[in-house]
């Protein structure tokens, strides 16, 4: 497990060359190894201007060192306030490099999820790329709705998408942890990208599906509406993926949006 960043009550940012266009966010994040597993495999950043988690796959130590390989491209990426999404495609390029030296024992092969948003300007206003490889899922509370922005590369997704399966009978089935995506398994990655924009009283929630599957999302929503501070509602549902189990690694990372600039 890797945490790189820390939790920042209001961080403030200007768009390049536009200092009167100021943003202002605020974020935490939390991890936990849960009740049922050895070691944590999950690892994040939450670093201005990069959000992300990891989870990694193959075992004990090996997935712990592909999660971590990742957020600590994503880290080095970093060079200002701002970030281009192409930045985040390098950073999966030369953490899947790593990884394919980690897995060279392994029989099975060495893997990670990862998803996430950076801050990074689009048509000379800021927004958020949100990426995403794997099952882990990125939110956006706004509004008093719960949206789900990313789509989770997994077989039952598949299978949603396709009629087969309802989206309540997929969080139960057989073959909810099969994802079809990954960052690793000598496969060149192929992240997703959204581009959404940066709207004042937004909450984004990053996290892990150790979080997804113990808490539904009519629960995540609620707790996000009671617009507690970003550290004390990562600790709420921390606790709350406990208490219904904890059956996997968890983390997550929430982001708020406390100011954007006055449109004249």
């Amino acid at each position: 497990m890797t945490e790189i960043g820390g939790n920042n009550s209001g961080h403030t940012i200007a768009l390049p060359g536009r200092k009167d266009q100021k943003f202002t966010l605020a974020w935490a994040a939390g991890t936990h190894t849960g009740y049922r597993r050895t070691a944590n495999e999950d690892s994040y950043v939450a670093r201005s201007p990069m959000f992300a988690v990891a989870d990694g796959m193959g075992g004990h130590s090996a997935g712990d060192l592909a999660s971590a390989a990742v957020v600590e491209r994503l880290d080095d990426a970093i060079t200002g306030d701002f970030l281009p999404a192409r930045a985040v495609e390098r950073a999966l390029e030369r953490a899947t490099d790593y990884i394919g030296l980690i897995a060279q024992d392994s029989e099975l092969g060495v893997g990670t999820t990862v998803t996430g948003a950076v801050v990074t300007e689009h048509h000379e206003s800021a927004c958020f790329a949100v990426f995403n490889v794997g099952d882990s899922r990125v939110y956006s509370f706004e509004d008093d709705t719960l949206t789900q922005i990313t789509r989770d590369h997994s077989v039952v997704q598949d299978m949603v998408d396709a009629g087969v399966l309802s989206r309540d009978e997929a969080d139960d089935h057989p073959d909810a942890n099969i994802i079809t995506r990954a960052i690793g398994f000598n496969a060149a990655p192929s992240p997703d990208f959204w581009m959404v924009p940066i709207r004042r009283g937004q909450r984004l929630l990053i996290c892990s599906d150790g979080l997804t599957r113990e808490v539904p999302e009519d629960e995540l929503s609620r707790q996000l509406a009671e617009r507690r501070p970003t550290e004390e509602t990562i600790s709420s549902l921390l606790e709350s993926a406990l208490d219904s189990g904890g059956r996997d690694n968890i983390t997550a990372i929430i982001v708020d949006v406390l100011e954007v600039p006055t449109v004249d």
